[in-house]
């Protein structure tokens, strides 16, 4: 009998908890609700496109974290390229549009590409008479490429430019690898392949550092030639050619140092800034000092939505190629595939565009993206491929089922090679008294062994299994490229190359974005007027992610960014823990057989962690060194 009470006082207990938790999901909702209402009946009928971007512009923006948002620490938000393109664009003949404003205290990157994009678009808002004012505590090198394109640039009294150029360390793991007792088992081809030297080296090697330098210069000279072109009267290159001498010329103040130099037009703080842009577009509702008629970017994307009548389907590849099903911000194998015969089912798609934007990953999730690409091309449908900020190594893998591929001179391409990497804990393990023994029917039986060592069978065997998907990697450009596979192997072995140089090697086709891309895919298929259109396939949120996109409110001002030098560099903290993350979990988890590309990741915005990921840190990590 009192097996039974405790049993119902159990069950009372799970019942009591499930209806606090209801009625606490039911009243945050409800508050999110009405606080979004409240917010979209106040947006003004006319003012100036805000753009307060506090978080990256990405390709494809990752699911909405349901427990994060819950609570009210959901983070970052992250910025679809595309709308926030669109919406610019949609502003440079909007009568109710009076201004462009870029707050961009919060902004968290984009990647050159992305913003060579929103730089060009607003363009178009200052040749249809419009007035373009970007300001901000802070400038880094992204968001300093998207306010050259401003007809005003503000920076704070006490702000910075601190534009400094691409490139940056990558980190090596060699070391604590050693010091834990870990092997680690490399197998891969390619002389530039060097995703595998920080398992096996503790410094980059003389032919990565080769490659690596003549990437970043050609991705600099991109930079500079575009502000150039933006901000003739900015001189960038005596700024940054002794930034010490230009701040002593003006008494230690980084903000007339940047000034002086051109990079600014005027020194203000947001009050200055907000009653100019009141004067261009209108005082806001409340009326306060620096108050301005503000209509958010994200309200005005969903005014003003896409219209879904085109018949050229494009496909998104963004952020890391994993095996099997995966979430918005991440290209799984299945999960695009599936898209792509989702688009084939449709009668009305006669075309497709894949829009690259990965450095590559698992080199079957890979080939299952071409794999359901050429089903498209056996059916009669043109393929055209859209490079974005990066395409490489299995980004670059799914681009050779394309009829013709598109980038741009910035995009990082190329990466063609593969490797695997394995890890293994027998000296790990016997430094504190576990050994293993065994029995085998065959030579390989067990393997691999991560336990008590990998036998030079399977080492064999998995050298032979990667040459051989290196062969086909190697096949299936060549053919792509009309190219010899002499010829892809000589441009190939993994080295990273910029747009402009892959273009002279004949990797890609042709210069232009997205939009020339869709227009290519149109005119092959004999697509005019609305029928010429972009149709987008992209993954489906679940039906919580969908009930929370509702209530996600309006952003009208950005969450604190870094407004200073050091802030900016403290920024760094977080994002290198993301990369060690990603690292170690891809180190752990797979796939063992890649098709990736390290140097990439330094041209893309690094996601910030989630609150999930932050507390499964140190558990990967533990999980790695003792191998379980």
């Amino acid at each position: 009998m009192s097996f039974v009470k405790g049993a119902w006082k159990l069950l009372v207990a799970l019942k009591d908890g499930m209806v606090l938790l209801f009625l606490l999901l039911f009243f945050g909702l409800l508050y999110m609700g009405l606080k979004a209402a409240r917010t979209e009946d106040g947006t003004p009928g006319s003012g100036a496109l805000y753009l307060a971007l506090n978080g990256p512009i990405v390709e494809q923006p990752r699911e909405i974290d349901q427990v994060s948002t819950l609570v009210g620490n959901d983070g970052p938000a992250e910025y679809r390229l595309r709308d926030v393109v669109r919406a610019i664009e949609l502003a440079a003949d909007d009568s109710n549009i009076k201004a462009v404003v870029l707050d961009l205290d919060g902004f968290g990157g984009g990647g050159q590409v992305a913003m060579e994009r929103v730089g060009a678009a607003l363009d178009k808002v200052r040749a249809a008479g419009k007035p373009v004012l970007a300001h901000a505590s802070f400038y880094d090198d992204d968001a300093y490429l998207l306010a050259a394109h401003a007809s005003e640039v503000w920076l704070a009294p006490l702000g910075m430019v601190g534009v400094t150029g691409p490139g940056g360390s990558n980190l090596y793991y060699k070391g604590l690898i050693d010091k834990l007792g870990a092997r680690t088992h490399v197998y891969r081809v390619g002389t530039y392949k060097s995703a595998v030297e920080p398992y096996i080296r503790t410094d980059q090697s003389d032919e990565a550092r080769a490659a690596n330098q003549a990437l970043v210069t050609a991705v600099w000279n991109g930079w500079l030639a575009n502000v150039a072109k933006s901000r003739p009267k900015a001189k960038i290159t005596d700024y940054l050619a002794d930034p010490v001498a230009l701040l002593r010329a003006q008494s230690g103040d980084t903000a007339k140092a940047a000034q002086a130099a051109g990079l600014v037009d005027k020194l203000g703080d947001e009050i200055a800034f907000g009653t100019r842009v009141a004067d261009l577009a209108g005082e806001g509702r409340d009326g306060g000092p620096g108050d301005f008629a503000a209509i958010p970017v994200t309200s005005y994307v969903r005014k003003h939505p896409a219209r879904k009548v085109g018949q050229v389907g494009v496909i998104t590849v963004a952020g890391e190629i994993v095996d099997g099903e995966a979430p918005a911000g991440m290209a799984g194998g299945s999960t695009i595939s599936n898209l792509i015969r989702d688009a084939l089912s449709d009668d009305s798609v006669k075309a497709l565009v894949l829009r690259v934007d990965s450095p590559g990953g698992s080199a079957a999730a890979s080939e299952d993206i071409r794999s359901a690409l050429t089903e498209a091309r056996k059916r009669g449908l043109p393929i055209v491929v859209s490079m974005g900020n990066v395409a490489a190594s299995g980004g670059y893998w799914v681009s050779t089922a394309g009829d013709v591929v598109f980038a741009e001179p910035s995009t990082i391409t190329g990466s063609i090679g593969v490797f695997g990497i394995l890890p293994s804990f027998e000296d790990t393990l016997a430094r504190i008294g576990v050994t293993s023994d065994g029995v085998k029917a065959t030579a390989l039986s067990g393997e691999p062994d991560v336990i008590g060592g990998v036998s030079p069978e399977f080492d064999a065997l998995a050298q032979a299994s990667v040459e051989d998907i290196y062969g086909k990697f190697i096949g299936l450009v060549a053919t792509a490229r009309k190219l010899t596979p002499q010829r892809v192997d000589e441009i190939g072995q993994g080295r990273v190359w910029d747009g402009g140089t892959a273009h002279q090697l004949k990797l890609i086709d042709r210069f232009g974005g997205l939009d020339d891309a869709i227009a290519e895919a149109a005119r092959r298929a004999n697509l005019s007027g609305e029928a010429a259109g972009a149709r987008y396939f992209d993954p489906e949120p679940d039906d919580i992610s969908k009930f929370l996109a509702l209530f996600g409110g309006e952003q009208t001002s950005v969450r604190a960014g870094p407004r200073d030098w050091l802030s900016h560099a403290a920024r760094r903290q977080e994002q290198l823990a993301a990369r060690v993350f990603t690292d170690l979990r891809g180190l752990i988890e797979g796939p063992a057989i890649r098709a990736d590309c390290l140097e990439c990741r330094i041209y893309t915005p690094a996601p910030p962690m989630r609150q999930a990921e932050k507390a499964s840190w140190f558990a990967l990590l533990a999980k790695w060194a003792t191998g379980a």
